[in-house]
């Protein structure tokens, strides 16, 4: 069932598995309020079990692109478009968020992005590959993250 990601009032519905799940919720909203300020747009997600879709889209760049995948258990997805970004997100049990941002008319804005949830470890299959940069957030605390840009076409 979708959820309409409330930055106001932060929960933890769909994410109380994860060992970090306040910090995960602050992450989320985080990540909602920045859609809605920015365009809008009321970010959305669904339990990654009804996404399979979205799921199969983030591992076949993550795959193909960097050889990555994950053994983290995924709860939920979200997948949309704002102006000429396609934008999808996976957000796993051990507090890690990944994003997929994709620009349709502009090859050289493309990226995948990494985000970790205060409290969360780097997960083995990122350790030595990415450095991590810290940002504050008022709703998720300390986020640290990183990113890497896509080559292929997805």
């Amino acid at each position: 069932m979708p959820y309409v990601v409330d930055f106001r009032n932060v929960s933890t519905v769909g994410l109380e598995s994860s060992p970090v799940a306040e910090a995960l919720a602050g992450l989320r909203a985080n990540e909602a309020r920045y859609f809605w300020n920015k365009y809008k747009h009321s970010f959305t997600v669904v339990p990654a079990g009804q996404s399979q879709e979205t799921l199969d889209y983030v591992n076949r760049i993550l795959k193909e692109e960097r050889g990555i995948e994950f053994a983290a258990k995924p709860l939920e997805t979200s997948e949309f478009q704002v102006d000429n970004i396609k934008m999808a997100y996976v957000f796993y049990e051990d507090g890690l968020v990944v994003n997929v941002m994709y620009t349709i008319d502009d090859p050289k804005k493309r990226a995948v992005g990494f985000k970790l949830a205060e409290g969360a470890e780097v997960p083995a299959e990122l350790a030595g590959k990415f450095k991590f940069a810290k940002q504050s957030s008022k709703l998720a605390g300390t986020i640290r993250g990183s990113f890497f840009v896509i080559k292929g076409e997805y």
